[in-house]
This record gives structure tokens, sequence and C-alpha cells, in this order.
């Protein structure tokens, strides 16, 4: 009854808070490397919501997997399935939809505000949110906006942060799902590609600052997207116990 699918990218980019989640709703999943071919045989046709990760890579990238899980998202969205993507894994959904994916001259990486664009009419994925927020980001493409798409949050430095497509599928460029260990060691494995002469970019010692307060706000927001896509998928939901981070 509760097929949740994940598709990831890299062993780095786990499904994070996801899993906490799913886990405090007792819900059963399954986290499928796409990369590796793992989506290769897979049923599409069993899962009731399923959820995309991120990555290092571009969707523009030579891979053949990345035309494999294009084409599988475009069965998803046609099943009408609950669907959700998280920076590399919205730029997939972009591009399921026929939106262009494309290079940014800078890297967006750190703690940025978001603002909300649904103002005139809100949207019910942005429901636990106030009108400025702030998303983990580590990102240097983005996307377009896919035709009939809603345009729903902004950044300084990335103007399309998130869209929503149809009543069930939900593209985000951030990263919700981080966790404290999550941020910790992105930092210290990868702390060599900052910049911080880019004004796009925090410095390192600016990222950990308050962390666990930052982590837990990020994990509130993170929660009220993953409550609307399971609502959608599975209906009403008994609340469980806050899910560690």
């Amino acid at each position: 009854m509760t097929d949740i699918l994940i598709l990831t990218h890299v062993d780095y980019c786990p499904p994070g808070h996801l899993a906490a989640v799913l886990e405090a709703h007792q819900l059963d999943y399954t986290v499928v490397r796409s990369d590796l071919g793992e989506l290769d045989g897979y049923d599409l046709d069993r899962p009731h919501a399923v959820a995309v990760m991120g990555g290092p890579m571009s969707v523009n990238d030579d891979l053949p997997w990345i035309g494999a899980e294009v084409a599988a998202l475009q069965h998803i969205i046609q099943r009408d399935i609950p669907l959700i993507g998280h920076c590399l894994g919205g730029q997939m959904i972009a591009r399921a939809l026929g939106a262009p994916v494309h290079r940014m001259p800078y890297t967006e990486v750190g703690w940025q505000p978001l603002v909300r664009r649904d103002k005139a009419s809100p949207n019910p994925w942005l429901t636990h949110l106030p009108s400025e927020f702030p998303v983990y980001q580590w990102h240097s493409d983005t996307f377009g906006l896919p035709a009939g798409a809603e345009w729903l949050l902004s950044s300084p430095w990335c103007p399309n942060q998130a869209f929503a497509w149809g009543d069930k599928v939900l593209a985000l460029q951030g990263h919700p799902e981080m966790t404290e260990a999550l941020v910790t060691d992105w930092l210290r494995d990868w702390a060599h590609l900052l910049d911080e002469t880019q004004a796009s970019q925090q410095g390192l010692r600016q990222m950990l600052v308050d962390l666990p307060a930052r982590v837990a706000a990020l994990n509130r927001v993170a929660e009220g997207f993953y409550r609307h896509w399971l609502q959608l998928a599975f209906g009403d939901l008994r609340q469980p116990a806050c899910p560690a981070a």
C-alpha cells in the first residue's frame, strides 16, 4: 500500500531528512541509484509517490542513465503520481516536462533566503511557509519553468527556485532534505570547491554558524513539503513524533 520510490544519483546525496520523515510515519520506501542502472527493470506502475534527490552531475551531461530517468519521470507524471524533486531532481523534472536546464554564471551555495511568489493565490505546497525563509543551496545549474507551471519561489541568485506543475508535482532547486551530518560532511569533503570571492556563496564558517537551529528550521520547511506530498498519495496520515534530524 505504501510503495514509495526515491531516486538517488550518488552516495553523498541520500534522502536525508526525507528518510527520517518516512520512518517516523512507518512508511516503507525503496531507494534506487539511477546512476548505477538500478532503475532498469523497475516497475514504474508500482509506486504511489516518487521523490528525486540531488547529485553533482548536470541534466545536460552525456550520461546514458539521464535519458532513462527523464523517461521514467515522464511515465510517473503521466500516471498523475505525487512527485517531488530536490536540486538535480528538480532539474530532472523540469527536463521531463520539456523545460530547459542551463548553467548559471556562478554557483549558489549556503543558506539563501527564498521568497514566495504565490501571494495572489496561495499554493497548497507552501501553506506552512512564511513569505521569506532560508533553504540550503549548492548548485550551478538551474531550470526554466515548464509550460503550465506555477512559479513558487525565488532567491537573490536564482529566480526559479521552485515550481508546481498540476496539483501533484513539485520541483525544488534547493536542498530542504539536509541534516546536520550532511551539511558538515559536504563542507568537509567539498570545501575546496568553494569560492568565497563569489557573492553568491557563503563562507564555510558562516554556513556552520547556529547549524543545529538552522537545520531544525529547515527540517520544518521540508516536513511541510513532505506532508503535502504524502497526503496527495495516501490521504491524511497520523501525525508522528517529530523525527530526529
